[in-house]
């Protein structure tokens, strides 16, 4: 059959490649004995579970099960086709992949929507080079042409149908591509009218999708309008300008992560091209894998106002579990009325990358944060901050970082390391918590699940998922999962939620609720999750008082306790008594 790839050529590849060196430039081997090993790259783990064999040329991955070749690891890492992986190959062997039946190498499965893909960038920038209008708005901006080249930034006309008559009778490939819709009467129109037209590239260089920033002036209040999803876009997964910031020659010192295309453009004409924007969504786990393929650091940029902070606060959950093996994560936040684009105009590039190197670490940040939500002068204020760390230290793995921020906790909490240890959440298995839903129990935490499913974009009101769960109310992890999963993909309905979990015992827990009645007004829905949230969190709090007095008890067995902490003592048994925090009887 014509265009496939031979079988004796994919034999010969595996034969001239070194699954060793193409792991190795991905993940962090370490020699055992004949073998190599790492952390799982597909499983969240503490202990190196998975292995690369040079002698077999095979990897396996004990916790997830996953094994394979060299290509296969492509496929499963890169997420690459089989027919990019091989080619992939290929290339750093420096073969041409043949076809059987002489045809000519051909690109993808999907290269119809590829192709129209990248027809609509040569339109896209015809259409620039004639609109007056356009030209003047990127000068405006101080986007100059030989970056507007360097981007291939284009211009959608303001018109219905002016990208869909140029596929006329054959427009199904741009379709699916998400260039053009289509009406409930079968009209098919342009998706994007009036817009500067930003190109997306996957790690190949080929386009997948385009983002379309309005024109001043115009009707649409859409400020930028992000791709679609479609089989070559996943915005949870793709991130603008990574392939433009691979393309240099060296090291890369860090990647930036910045809210849009513009930024990413300017940050670029002023010599920072390390720059990669989210189109849309919050940094996910997906994102952060890509970007420390290229580099070990990592820098949010956000605003400096309450909003940024809380999407800063996000990146950091995302991040929890990929800050490891030297990975550094950084959180640069951004004058008052300021992005990147507009501040490093400003300043310039060299007191722009100054403000980079002083951005607050990781570990800054997260018990900065939560040291704010909290009175480091009382004991109930100390309790809470433990309460507040606890979650967070269970996604972070071990290693040096754990290590110095149970340091810092531990003088800010007056509790030794021992006792922030002790008091990790205990592993709450899934399916055991989704049992327990199906009983006459967690009546809120099932309410709050309800109202989430009806409303998901209620995850925007809760600060700190991980706390919900440390109230160890039945169900309470359940919840923590589907806000996560919400969070994740803002744009998700109940639906992919329970198509998601389908088959699982959560799944089950949430087919029955979604099917249930509510009794309540939408009107009202905002509140009464509000309400159950600040309750489950004030037995997470609760709990942690308790774990605090049973920790200077302890203390008492070895020696008699000093005037401070009988003080303290007293304080968190007043603090309880008084019934400051909501109490367990409520979730009978």
């Amino acid at each position: 059959m014509a265009g496939l790839i031979p079988q004796a050529f994919i034999q010969d590849l595996l034969a001239r490649t070194d699954i060793v060196q193409v792991i190795g430039e991905r993940l962090q081997l370490k020699k055992a004995g004949r073998e190599y090993v790492a952390l799982s790259p597909f499983t969240n783990e503490k202990s190196p579970s998975f292995t690369v064999s040079p002698q077999k040329q095979f990897y396996h991955c004990f916790s997830s099960g996953k094994h394979g070749t060299a290509i296969t690891f492509l496929m499963e890492y890169d997420r690459l086709s089989f027919v990019e992986a091989v080619e992939d190959l290929a290339r750093r062997a420096g073969l041409t992949v043949p076809r059987e039946g002489g045809g000519a190498p051909q690109a993808l499965v999907l290269d119809g929507p590829l192709d129209a893909l990248a027809a609509a960038e040569r339109f896209f920038k015809a259409e620039l080079r004639k609109n007056s209008g356009a030209i003047d708005y990127l000068k405006q901006r101080g986007v100059s042409g030989e970056t507007a080249k360097r981007f291939n930034i284009g211009f959608a006309p303001d018109a219905w149908d002016a990208l869909a008559r140029q596929f006329g009778a054959s427009p199904q490939h741009a379709l699916d591509a998400g260039l053009l819709s289509k009406s409930d009467e079968g009209r098919i129109y342009d998706f994007y009218r009036n817009r500067i037209m930003f190109p997306v590239r996957n790690p190949r260089g080929q386009i997948i999708t385009f983002g379309g920033r309005v024109m001043p002036g115009s009707d649409d209040k859409r400020k930028y309008l992000n791709g679609r999803e479609t089989p070559l876009f996943n915005k949870s997964r793709h991130l603008y300008g990574l392939f433009e910031a691979r393309q240099g020659t060296g090291t890369i010192p860090h990647m930036l992560v910045v809210e849009g295309y513009m930024d990413v453009v300017m940050l670029a004409q002023h010599g920072l091209t390390h720059a990669v924007a989210t189109m849309g969504t919050a940094t996910t786990r997906e994102h952060l894998a890509l970007l420390f393929k290229s580099t070990t650091r990592v820098v949010f940029c956000f605003d400096g106002d309450r909003a940024g902070r809380a999407a800063a606060w996000r990146a950091l959950e995302q991040a929890l579990p990929e800050a490891y093996e030297g990975r550094e994560l950084l959180f640069m936040f951004l004058p008052e009325g300021h992005d990147p684009d507009t501040l490093v105009q400003e300043i310039g590039a060299e007191e722009f990358n100054r403000r980079v190197a002083a951005a607050p670490s990781l570990a800054n940040f997260l018990v900065g944060e939560l040291s704010r939500q909290v009175n480091l002068s009382t004991p109930d204020g100390r309790a809470k901050l433990a309460a507040l760390a606890r979650p967070h230290l269970a996604r972070l793995r071990d290693g040096p970082l754990r290590s110095l921020i149970l340091d810092d906790l531990s003088r800010l909490t007056r509790l030794t390391r021992g006792d922030l240890e002790a008091s990790r959440a205990e592993p709450v298995a899934a399916a055991a918590d989704a049992a327990a839903l199906h009983g006459a129990v967690a009546r809120p935490v099932r309410l709050a699940l309800q109202l989430l499913l009806e409303q998901p974009a209620l995850q925007d009101s809760v600060e700190d998922i991980g706390l919900l769960a440390q109230s160890q109310a039945p169900g309470a992890q359940l919840l923590a999962d589907a806000l996560r999963f919400f969070r994740d993909q803002p744009e998700a309905s109940a639906g992919q939620l329970l198509e998601a979990w389908r088959g699982t015992p959560a799944g089950a827990t949430l087919d029955q609720l979604s099917t249930a009645p509510l009794d309540l007004n939408e009107a009202g829905f905002a509140s009464e999750f509000s309400s159950k949230i600040k309750a489950l969190e004030g037995m997470a709090i609760e709990r942690g008082l308790a774990e605090r007095m049973h920790a200077i008890l302890r203390e008492g067995d070895h020696r008699a306790l000093t005037g401070e902490e009988q003080a303290e003592l007293s304080a968190i048994n007043r603090s309880l008594a008084a019934g400051k925090v909501s109490k367990q009887g409520d979730f009978a």
